[in-house]
Parts: structure tokens; sequence; C-alpha cells
């Protein structure tokens, strides 16, 4: 299906006096999908706000976010009105708020221009529904994860947490570095050590500022340590912490060891960073499941994944 096929023959357009594209739909008042500037900024977190979980991906983007042109994306169903949807619009495109008319413009912005992203992801309804409009100019995708836990937790795990757990210091990065790859090529599929240096600053970032929760354990070599366990806060915004990256020494697994040490990053996120511990988990990895139900996560949404 092409863009001009998805297009009903009665919308009418215009351009205001901003230059920004207004679309006319029957029924509808004047619909306006814009970057985001500055001045946007508290209508956007306005926006947010309304489902922090759901959000906190977008909002820690723009809480980094300079004061001039932002990587955002936004629907106004009228210039003067609040946002009604929006995308991040960057390494990440994540769509929040859109409905198939919406979809429709979001899919048309997108492709007028040079792709940037390298995947889709949020809530799975949306990353689809874009997908499905997307798919004919981008694909094929590299790997496209249709069902993903979006999981929360907003009390101490009854599990008794694993007091060796804390966060990890800027000198064990390298220690954190090589489970941190570990973790992304065994998740993605490649080692993100080959194109460049970014992998690393972030991770360095991350550990920087306290957002890196590890375990050590002897070596093999019975002489050195290494990471058992890593977690980390990859994205903090809005009163909620979302957990990305973790990982066990594959030679641990299935003996409790993520368990107690996710009850322990659990506690310390909530006593010192959030109100509310998130992360989303691919459907099939059934043992990532367990150990995070075990701990007491719940499953509020379906995520997807569109890895490009």
């Amino acid at each position: 299906m092409t863009r001009t096929e998805r297009k009903p023959v009665s919308t009418s357009s215009r351009t205001d006096t901003s230059g920004f594209d207004i679309m006319r739909w029957p029924g509808r008042s004047a619909t306006t999908l814009r970057r985001l500037y500055g001045i946007d900024r508290p209508k956007a977190i306005e926006f947010l706000d309304r489902d922090p979980v759901n959000s906190v991906l977008a909002r820690a983007n723009l809480d980094n976010a300079g004061i001039g042109a932002m990587s955002a994306l936004g629907l106004f169903d009228n210039p003067r009105h609040s946002i009604s949807a929006l995308s991040w619009d960057s390494g990440n495109v994540i769509p929040l708020g859109f409905d198939d008319f919406g979809l429709d413009l979001l899919a048309d912005s997108l492709l007028s221009r040079s792709r940037v992203c390298s995947s889709l992801v949020g809530p799975a309804q949306q990353v689809l529904g874009l997908w499905e409009r997307l798919e004919p100019e981008w694909g094929p995708a590299r790997d496209v994860r249709a069902r993903q836990y979006s999981m929360v937790i907003e009390e101490p795990s009854l599990v008794e947490p694993d007091p060796l757990v804390r966060r990890a210091t800027t000198s064990e990065l390298s220690l954190v570095f090589p489970a941190s790859v570990a973790m992304f090529t065994e998740e993605v599929g490649y080692d993100p050590t080959l194109y460049g240096s970014s992998y690393r600053r972030r991770a360095e970032d991350l550990v920087s500022n306290g957002l890196t929760f590890i375990k050590l354990g002897p070596d093999p070599d019975g002489v050195h340590e290494r990471v058992i366990f890593k977690a980390d806060v990859g994205a903090l915004a809005g009163g909620v912490a979302q957990v990305q990256g973790v990982w066990t020494a594959p030679d641990l697994r299935g003996q409790g060891l993520a368990t107690h040490a996710m009850a322990a990053v659990v506690a310390q996120i909530l006593a010192t960073l959030a109100p509310t511990v998130s992360l989303y988990v691919n459907d099939f990895n059934t043992a990532a499941v367990a150990v995070y139900r075990k701990v007491g996560f719940k499953a509020v949404e379906d995520w997807a994944t569109i890895l490009l």
C-alpha cells in the first residue's frame, strides 16, 4: 500500500502562516503534526505525564533535549490546543497516543525524509500499527518482536534481596563493560563495539551516574573477579525508572541468582531513584519472565520492538 493510497480523497490540506502542514479531516478540526520546540515543552510534559510508564523512554529523551528543535513530533488537533499524540523521532521512534489517522500522518512524515532510527519501540498497538505503514518502504525488518511484556513493581519485593548487589563504581568500568557487551550481543545479535565508541560512552554514562547495579564474583580463572549480574536504569523520568540491560553470567543461570539480585535492584531504586520500577521483556524469554514475576513485577501492557 502506498502513501498516496492511504490518503482519503476527502482530505484536503493547506499550509498555515507558520509553515506547518495542516490536514483537514471530515468531522475533525484542523490537525497539525509538527516538530516540537522548547516552547512546546510544557504541553509535551503534560501529555507524557498522563501515562508515565509507557512514556518513560520518550520522557527521558525529552528531559535531555535542548531548548531548540527537539527530536520529537507532536500532533495537535488544533494548533492552540494541547498535544494529543507524540512520537520521539531519533535513534528510536517511540509513538504514543496516535489513532489510525495520526499514524497515517506520522508514517507520511517519517517516509518523507531519510531514515535516522534503528528501531521502533513502545506500546504494541502503536508500534505495530506504525510498522504496517512503514514496512513497504523500510522493510524488511531485521527482527520483529511483536509481543513484549511491559511490567511494573511499586513496592519492595517479598523475595530476599541479595546484599552483595550494589552500584558499580567508575573504577569498575573494565569489569562492567564486557558484561554490557555480552548482554547486548546476546539480546540484539551483534557486537556493538564494531560500530564505534557510542556504546562504551553509554556504559560509562550509566556507571558514572550511579545507574548500573552489579554483583561481583570469582572469575573461572580462580584469580580475578568478574561481573556475574548486571542491570541498568536505562531511563529515569516522570517518577519511573525503567530497568534495561539485565544480564546474568551464562554459567550461573538457573540457580536463583537473578531473582535475588533483581529484588535488590528494585529495593535500591525504590529507596533512592523513583517510586515505580518498570521493564519490558520478550514474551519468548520465559526464564526472564519467570524471574520478574517471582520478584513481584506485574504485566500491565504489551509492547513491541522493530529492529531495523
